[in-house]
This record gives C-alpha cells, sequence and structure tokens, in this order.
C-alpha cells in the first residue's frame, strides 16, 4: 500500500497541525484532481474553522515539498493531486472537467521514438488529451 499524503509529510519532515492533517487526510481520499475551492469545501465540512487561505498555504507548502503537483489544465483553475512514482498522462473532459487517468505504452513509445528522430533523449514530458464524451451512437 502507498503512503499517505500526511505521512509522506512526517517523512519529509512537514509539521503538520490539525487543519493541515485534515487536508492532507481529504487529498488522499481524493479519486479526481481538486483545485483549492473544491478543497475548502471538504475541508470546512470537517472543520468549520479552515479558512480558504489556510487551503492556499497548505497546498502551496505541500507541492513545495513534493508531495502535490499543481496542474494547470487548459481553461480552468489549478488542480492538485498526490505526486506519485508512477507516470501517468491525463484525459480532460472540457465539458464536464472529469479527469482520466491513464498509461498508454504506444503513446510513451512513440513520444521517445520522436525525440530520437529530432536527435534527443526523452528525460520527461507531460501530456494532456482534450475532448468531449461521445455516444457510441453518435460517433
Amino acid at each position: 500500500m502507498s503512503e499517505t499524503i500526511e505521512q509522506k509529510c512526517l517523512s519529509k519532515g512537514v509539521k503538520l497541525t490539525d487543519q493541515r492533517r485534515i487536508i492532507a487526510k481529504i487529498m488522499s481520499e481524493s479519486t479526481d484532481h481538486p483545485d483549492v475551492d473544491v478543497l475548502y469545501k471538504r475541508a470546512s465540512q470537517v472543520d468549520s474553522k479552515i479558512s480558504i487561505a489556510t487551503v492556499y498555504r497548505t497546498v502551496k507548502l505541500f507541492e513545495e515539498s513534493g508531495i502535490l503537483t499543481k496542474h494547470e489544465f487548459k481553461g480552468g483553475k489549478a488542480r492538485y493531486e498526490e505526486l506519485n512514482e508512477g507516470h501517468h498522462d491525463h484525459l480532460i473532459d472540457v465539458k464536464t472537467g472529469e479527469i482520466i487517468e491513464f498509461v498508454d505504452e504506444e503513446i510513451e513509445k512513440l513520444q521517445k521514438k520522436v525525440a530520437k528522430k529530432y536527435g534527443y533523449k526523452l528525460v520527461d514530458h507531460k501530456l494532456e488529451l482534450y475532448g468531449v464524451k461521445v455516444n457510441s451512437e453518435n460517433e
């Protein structure tokens, strides 16, 4: 089982106040990529004294500590997810904002092939695909 955000904070020496602990727990349990407003809404349901400024400061601290990663997907607010060892790409529904994480070996090979073609060794990449969901009858 992978470490929770709270465990990562402790192992990196990040001091966890009660409010930071709540935000860490909410992020660990998130299956989406919440923005600060969504995190604030979820956190304030647990502790009504948490301010949006606390959420902003906490996600910034977690990002700077290498615990969260920030995504600035096209046309929206910055969204956050736990920084994991495993690489994945994102498919973003432009109508609903839903984000699907995926890994496709063919895409990974093609990216390396393109880099090599131009005389480069690929050291990192980020792939974001934007689309709208279609019904099989409407394709």
